[in-house]
């Protein structure tokens, strides 16, 4: 079945350039050039994936992407002008799974595209799930349980979580966890790690039984298991 690709830009020329770059490569390409369409389109469309421009006429990119993540976990790769860390960081906490800077280069938006798509693509067994006394965590269905509670977290955060837990008492760099949860070469501040760790410990905070999300001082993350 042929994937469906949305591109949400407000430049016609990058819209075109992507379109050639992802028919050739074999997907279907819808674009769209502002905030509300691309909205109602997603909805009309359901794609497989979303290449989505931070900065619209409109509602702007970081809009789209929380409205998004609020009715699926649907791949997305966010486009920015900036340079900035904090347009970075935000974009990935509000559940992008990927980022790229323009100017960039067509095939690397490819290469990307079908990284993401092989990293994010449904998980058939329950290896993708990992449970320890009062928390479960699966990849199967994208869900977080505490004490038998649902727990609403984004899919980067619950993937950093089942990696951390899938591999016990075993310490990480940030940069190892980019590289692992993030699948591809980061080229700036690994910040946007301890960001997701932070927002992970607010919502497990005083629910800890025998395992703990810990930071190892001068080199990284584990989760801990006693």
């Amino acid at each position: 079945m042929q994937k469906k690709i949305l591109v949400v830009d407000d430049d016609a020329y990058i819209c075109e350039l992507i379109r050639l770059y992802l028919e050739k490569d074999g997907f279907s390409v819808t674009c769209v050039h502002d905030g509300a369409e691309a909205l109602s389109t997603f909805l009309q469309l359901h794609p497989t994936l979303v290449v989505l421009d931070l900065m619209l006429p409109g509602m702007d990119g970081m809009e789209i992407c929380r409205e998004i993540r609020k009715k699926d976990a649907t791949p997305i790769i966010m486009l920015t002008a900036k340079g900035e860390t904090l347009d970075k960081i935000l974009g990935l906490e509000l559940g992008a799974d990927d980022y790229l800077v323009k100017p960039f280069e067509p095939k690397e938006l490819v290469a990307r595209i079908h990284a993401v798509l092989r990293r994010t693509s449904t998980p058939s067994t329950a290896e993708k799930s990992v449970s320890y006394n009062n928390l479960s965590i699966s990849l199967v269905n994208y869900e977080l349980q505490i004490d038998n509670t649902v727990i609403p977290v984004p899919p980067k955060e619950l993937e950093l979580l089942y990696f951390l837990a899938s591999h016990p008492n075993r310490v990480y760099t940030r940069e190892q966890l980019l590289e692992e949860v993030w699948d591809f070469d980061y080229y700036g501040d690994s910040r946007t790690v301890d960001v997701h760790v932070k927002r992970l410990r607010e919502k497990m905070e005083g629910h800890e039984d025998g395992w703990q999300l810990k930071t190892v001082w001068g080199v990284g993350y584990k989760f801990e298991v006693k």
